[in-house]
């Protein structure tokens, strides 16, 4: 069979350093993050999930505040990292156990500030981890320790699968490079302390056209562009503006035409993610339904008795269960090949895609139909099933389309 191990038994039970995970996450939930909800509850800034936004579109800073006090509270406790490597100080954590700690977070927390403890698009990732030793310490430690964000900066407002279509430029001006370019649709835009920037530095040369970049976000020529308003409405989708912007050698990380295959880390990480990120929410929204067919009446009976409701709770149950069984499977096949490794396994594309497809499609009619159970305040601007539903239908585009996910899974079959 294609990109199957050759062992027998396959373990995909959390391990005991996954269980003490949870554990401590659950005290930290109750004992860090729950104050810091009640704060800004109480303050008049919206909510995690559906925060106000100030004059330029941008994430209400009492919120955006509240969510970087749980990351570096997170930190310190030691449950920001555990997706990176052990020997650069996260918990070495393998994706199978990432998927049972990812699940674990998004259904403890729903759509609250405990999302915040994980690390996620403007944390450390694993892209991250080929930078020289003189950026470690400048930034990969402090973003660690939640002193700071980050943002990946790869699309543009006329480029997204296409990445070698891309327009940003660096050029080399003694040991350093000046960029030049503008990235659009980055999440984080408005408030990382720095980006990674992927820039075309040997046009023509394929997959190794392309170079990444530390760029500080106070350097010259850097500039913070509009805000992209999108169906999230979170306010932190923007653009960035690159004029000149002068980067040291020491910046480049990996090696220069290490670009392609770094970006591929970091939004095949992204995809991976989905497995414990859609069985965590989905199984939440399950619940939420289950106990909305029991106490919502209809012509003086719950509603779970009619046979439709039934059909929609079994439908959602199926959904997250087929999903979350898939993606652990796959989740144990990566694993074993390396799944961030450079060059990547022949295998991990189509295994990648496979877990994300499965589940943003799974997950959207999981989406669908909380909020079909739910009725009428199912629709209600700020519910977790509408914010939820927006989620759903947003994930089935962004880290590469579902359609870019069948061409990869279908190279993968065809391949000689």
């Amino acid at each position: 069979m294609r990109g199957v191990p050759t062992n027998a038994i396959r373990d995909i039970s959390p391990s005991d350093r996954v269980l003490d995970y949870t554990s401590r996450f659950r005290t930290f939930l109750d004992a860090e993050v729950a104050p810091l909800e009640q704060e800004l509850h109480s303050a008049d800034a919206g909510t995690p999930w559906n925060p106000r936004l100030d004059d330029k579109g941008r994430m209400h800073p009492l919120v955006w505040e509240a969510r970087r006090e749980v990351q570096r509270r997170s930190a310190k406790a030691g449950l920001y990292n555990p997706h990176i490597p052990a020997e650069l100080g996260g918990g070495g954590f393998g994706r199978v156990e990432m998927q049972h700690v990812e699940e674990y977070v998004y259904h403890a927390s729903g759509l609250g500030l405990g999302l915040a403890a994980l690390a996620w698009t403007e944390g450390a990732n694993p892209a991250l981890t080929h930078v020289s030793d003189v950026a470690r310490g400048r930034y990969l430690d402090p973003l660690m320790a939640g002193e700071v964000t980050t943002a990946f900066a790869n699309t543009e407002r006329e480029v997204g699968t296409d990445v070698l279509a891309m327009g940003t430029r660096a050029r080399r001006d003694g040991s350093d490079w000046i960029l030049d370019g503008t990235k659009a649709w980055i999440t984080n835009a408005h408030f990382a302390d720095f980006v990674q920037v992927v820039a075309v530095t040997e046009a023509g040369a394929g997959t190794r056209s392309l170079s990444m970049f530390l760029v500080d976000a106070d350097a010259p020529g850097f500039h913070r562009g509009r805000d992209i308003p999108t169906m999230l409405n979170d306010g932190l989708t923007g653009e960035l503006h690159l004029d000149g912007v002068r980067v040291p050698a020491e910046n480049v990380v990996g090696e220069v035409g290490d670009g392609f295959a770094l970006a591929m880390t970091w939004i095949n990480w992204r995809r991976m993610c989905r497995g414990g990120m859609c069985a965590g929410w989905g199984t939440w929204l399950l619940e939420r339904a289950t106990e909305r067919a029991r106490t919502r009446e209809s012509g003086g009976r719950p509603i779970g008795e009619l046979q439709a409701v039934q059909h929609l709770l079994a439908d959602m149950d199926a959904d997250v269960f087929a999903a979350r069984s898939a993606s652990l499977v796959g989740q144990v096949e990566l694993d074993e090949l390396g799944p961030f490794d450079i060059p990547a396994h022949r295998d991990v594309p189509r295994l990648v895609s496979l877990i994300k497809v499965v589940n943003d499609e799974a997950f959207f009619r999981v989406a669908d139909r909380a909020v079909q159970v739910h009725g009428g305040t199912g629709l209600l601007l700020g519910s977790a099933e509408e914010k939820l539903f927006r989620v759903a239908r947003n994930l089935r585009i962004p880290a590469g389309t579902v359609e870019i996910q069948r061409n990869a899974i279908a190279r993968g079959l065809l391949r000689p």
